[in-house]
């Protein structure tokens, strides 16, 4: 992928063939922070309203899935809570963990969107057909990417990408008419 100019039109045709949208963690999920106690331990923050945004994704027929090059225990628990299923942790090869994704999913790439935001995503974000970036992500991870969004890592950016998606498949509206009784 170059630096071609990205139509609203192009994105939503990109954004109707996804059936799954990863996430790496780390910078996406979170706003990159890594918080550590004495003795070890991680913690990590994650948005409620990005993680709606991922329950509303995946009512609408929309896979999740976590590709990250980190391991950690927290991420699991994230991600039982809001139902992704498919989870590649440790992953230092970011693009063989896309392949065994796609292979475990039945899925192509041009299938996947992806939500990455330095420059190891850069495999995964150049092969998906829909790539997704946040604001403060490096140019040359920006300049790659399909969307950036204007919600900040950990802070919106997510739900935005879940939105996104869901609005140009026709499934917002009855997303939303759930909770509008």
């Amino acid at each position: 992928m170059t630096q071609e100019v990205q139509t609203l039109e192009h994105i939503e045709q990109r954004a109707r063939a996804v059936r799954m949208l990863v996430f790496d963690v780390d910078g996406v999920l979170t706003d990159g922070s890594l918080f550590y106690d004495n003795q070890g331990q991680e913690y990590k923050a994650f948005n409620s309203r990005d993680g709606h945004g991922i329950k509303m994704l995946r009512a609408s027929g929309v896979e999740t899935g976590i590709i990250t090059g980190r391991t950690s225990q927290i991420v699991l628990h994230r991600a039982r809570n809001l139902g992704i299923a498919h989870i590649h942790q440790g992953a230092e090869d970011k693009l063989e963990a896309l392949g065994n994704l796609l292979r475990e999913a039945g899925l192509t790439a041009a299938q996947i969107a992806y939500m990455g935001d330095d420059v190891v995503d850069l495999p995964v974000l150049n092969r998906c057909g829909l790539a997704i970036t946040v604001p403060d992500a490096p140019d040359e991870v920006k300049a790659r990417c399909h969307v950036i969004t204007r919600a900040a890592a950990g802070r919106g950016a997510a739900r935005e990408a879940c939105e996104l998606i869901m609005r140009a498949q026709g499934t917002w509206a009855g997303q939303i008419a759930l909770y509008d009784r």
